[in-house]
C-alpha cells in the first residue's frame, strides 16, 4: 500500500533564515502531534469501494487534473471561491488525490495535511508538494482516530465524499477534528444531475451505489469508479446533525476556459449544475447567538 506511517514533509513559506527556522519548528510540532496513532489504527481497515479504481487511475488523472475541464474550470474555481483566509491556518485536505488543492493551499501559507485512500495518488501528491505538506493514507469512511480533536481550522474536500457511504460518521469525525470556530468546504456530484441524468432508475430518495466509467484512450485507461448517489436531504441532514451550521450552498457554472475545451458540456452546465459546493461552519458562539435570537421572539 505504500507509505502508511506517520505524516511527512514540512511547509516553509518564510523568507528570512530566522523566520524559516521558526516555521520549520511550527510545522514539525504540527506533524508530531499526528504521530500519536496507535499502530493498530495506521492501516485502512475495510476495503474502500474506490481504492483499487483510483490506484489504477492515478497516473492518468495526475497527468490531466491541472487542466481537465471539469476539475480546473468548474470544480476548483467554485470551491476556492468559498474558502476563508488561509495564511497560518491548519487545513485538512480530505481526499487530496494528486495534491492539486494541497499545493494551492500550501502556496498561500496554510499548513496542510492531505488524506487519501489511494497510495498511488499520494505518491503523486508527495512528488508535487516536495515536502511542503504532510500526507497520510486514510479511508474517510472509517473513524479518523489518528487525528487529535480540535486540530484544524479548515477542512477542504473536492469531489471525494461521494465515495463514502456513511456521511453521519464522516461529518461527526470532521466536526471533532476542527477547532471552534472553523469551516468545512466541500464539493460533490449534484444530486439532481446524478439521479435524473445518470441513474434515473429506482427512487431519488434512496442511497444507491453506482459507477462512473473513465475512458481515457490517450492514456490507455478505462476504469469503472464506484461511488454513492444520494438525495440533497441525505447530504445536508448529517452535516447539520453533526453540529455544523450551513453558510453557503453553491451550484456553480463553468468558466469561459471550460467553454473553449468542452463546448458541449459547457452548454449543458450553463443550463443545469453537475456539481454542488457547500460551506459550513463549526461555531458554538454563532449557534448560541442564533438560539438566543429565537428565544427572544
Amino acid at each position: 500500500m505504500g507509505r502508511i506511517g506517520s505524516p511527512t514533509g514540512h511547509l516553509v513559506t518564510a523568507d528570512s533564515e530566522g523566520d524559516r527556522d521558526g516555521e520549520v519548528t511550527r510545522v514539525a510540532d504540527f506533524t508530531a502531534r499526528l504521530e500519536m496513532t496507535p499502530e493498530s489504527t495506521r492501516f485502512v481497515r475495510d476495503e474502500p469501494i474506490a481504492r483499487e479504481a483510483y490506484d489504477r487511475l492515478a497516473d492518468a488523472y495526475a497527468a490531466r487534473v491541472e487542466d481537465k475541464a471539469h476539475n480546473a474550470y468548474y470544480d476548483r474555481p467554485a470551491v476556492l471561491s468559498l474558502l476563508p483566509s488561509l495564511h497560518g491556518k491548519r487545513v485538512l485536505d480530505a481526499g487530496c488525490g494528486p495534491g492539486i488543492y494541497t499545493a494551492w493551499l500550501a502556496e498561500r501559507g496554510a499548513h496542510v495535511l492531505g488524506l487519501d485512500v489511494s497510495a498511488r495518488m499520494l505518491e503523486h501528491a508527495e512528488r508535487r508538494l516536495q515536502g511542503r505538506a504532510a500526507f497520510r493514507l486514510a479511508d474517510l469512511g472509517q473513524p479518523l482516530d489518528f487525528l487529535p480533536a480540535s486540530e484544524f481550522d479548515l477542512v477542504v474536500s473536492g469531489l471525494a465524499f461521494d465515495h463514502v457511504r456513511d456521511w453521519g460518521r464522516l461529518f461527526v469525525e470532521l466536526f471533532r477534528v476542527l477547532r471552534d470556530p472553523a469551516h468545512i468546504v466541500f464539493s460533490v456530484a449534484h444530486p439532481f444531475d446524478e439521479y435524473y441524468d445518470h441513474h434515473p432508475s429506482g427512487s431519488y430518495f434512496d442511497l444507491e451505489r453506482v459507477e462512473m466509467v473513465f475512458d481515457w484512450k490517450a492514456f490507455g485507461v478505462r476504469v469503472s469508479v464506484p461511488y454513492y448517489r444520494r438525495s440533497l436531504g441525505a447530504m445536508l441532514d448529517p452535516l447539520l446533525a453533526a453540529g455544523f451550521r450551513l453558510e453557503r450552498l453553491l451550484e456553480p457554472r463553468p468558466t469561459q476556459e471550460f467553454r473553449i475545451r468542452d463546448p458541449d458540456d459547457y452548454a449543458k452546465l450553463m443550463r443545469q449544475p453537475g456539481f454542488i459546493c457547500v460551506r459550513a461552519t463549526k461555531d458554538s458562539t454563532g449557534s448560541q447567538r442564533t438560539s438566543s435570537g429565537h428565544d427572544g421572539e
